[in-house]
């Protein structure tokens, strides 16, 4: 199973074009050690030229022209997007199927909730409609059975319900319904490989653990490093937890949580641009690290390999790729 990360950021990017604060001035000043992020997405392929593209950031385009496997190979117009699978009905995770308009039909994957989300309060699926076949919505069952991708033989996907807020255009926002925020467990039919893919991870359970012991790949929320980290910044007073968002910190923080998870390999995704651990040299970074707990970065490509009992066991493998 090859995996592609396109963005690692969250909502708004690193650094983010309206802010000022340490993190953002630093990365464009260069007085911080740190590198430039875009919007959270990730591609998923057994083969390497069918693809499942996982969330679609505003940042989509740019990221597809930086992902040579992506793009167009044969005939006059291609792709190597086999279909689009949705987390959540986020903008920073939903805006990208409308730089995919001249694919349409676009094959998208996702709970009903989601879908309601995407043809109301943002109401992306009936816009699409004015182009020709629009979306072809693929529900995604929330009830643990498992589906696949049309043209991407050998992947089989399960959605892994989670706690966590709608957006707020969303007509549920304050009334959450089963399927607005899932995960989702990818396996390797073929190697027997998986892994979970979880950036919008409000709130762990011991099921949820239970799940990651048996992955060798857990790539979940990094968006924040505490619960009042946007009134540290001082660029805002919600707390991560209002957000839907699970901080590393803290004795119940993601951090926490993953030392209990011991077989697979660990990765931060979707990452805000106040969050410290963006900061190569800085002591939180160091902390994750020092925790056999990656940062995700763009343009990172790797084969997940199966897993030993203990974290260093077999792993990733791979480099930054054009």
């Amino acid at each position: 199973m090859k995996v592609r990360i396109l963005g690692s950021a969250a909502g708004g990017g690193f650094p983010q074009w309206n802010c000022n604060c340490y993190n953002c001035s630093g990365v464009r000043s260069g007085t911080i050690l740190a590198t430039p992020r875009t919007q959270s997405s990730i591609a998923i392929s057994i083969d390497g030229r069918g693809w499942i593209l996982f969330n679609a950031s505003p940042d989509l385009r740019s990221q597809l022209e930086s992902a040579r496997p992506l793009q167009p190979r044969t005939g006059m117009r291609d792709t190597g997007i086999r279909g689009i699978v949705l987390a959540d009905s986020q903008i920073d995770h939903t805006t990208g199927i409308l730089m995919l308009r001249e694919g349409c039909p676009l094959q998208i994957y996702c709970t009903d909730m989601v879908a309601e989300d995407l043809s109301t309060g943002f109401p992306i699926f009936r816009m699409l409609e004015s182009w020709d076949g629009g979306v072809e919505h693929h529900e995604v069952p929330t009830d643990g059975s498992s589906f696949s991708v049309d043209g991407v033989e050998g992947l089989q996907l399960t959605a892994v319900v989670l706690d966590g807020k709608a957006p707020p255009y969303s007509p549920h926002r304050n009334d959450p319904h089963r399927g607005d925020n899932v995960g989702y467990l990818v396996t390797d039919t073929i190697a027997g490989t998986s892994l979970l893919y979880a950036p919008g991870l409000g709130q762990m359970t011991p099921e949820l653990v239970a799940l990651m012991k048996t992955t060798d790949l857990v790539m979940v929320d990094g968006t924040f490093w505490c619960e009042d980290e946007m009134a540290r910044a001082g660029v805002g007073t919600k707390l991560a937890s209002q957000m839907g968002h699970l901080p590393q910190s803290g004795d119940d923080g993601m951090l926490a949580w993953l030392r209990t998870v011991e077989r697979p390999r660990k990765m931060l995704i979707h990452i805000n641009n106040t969050n410290p651990i963006l900061i190569e040299d800085s002591p939180e970074r160091a902390e994750v690290e020092a925790q056999g707990v990656e940062v995700a970065i763009d343009g990172l490509e790797f084969e997940v390999q199966m897993m030993g009992g203990s974290p260093t066991a077999g792993g990733i493998s791979g480099d930054v790729a054009p």
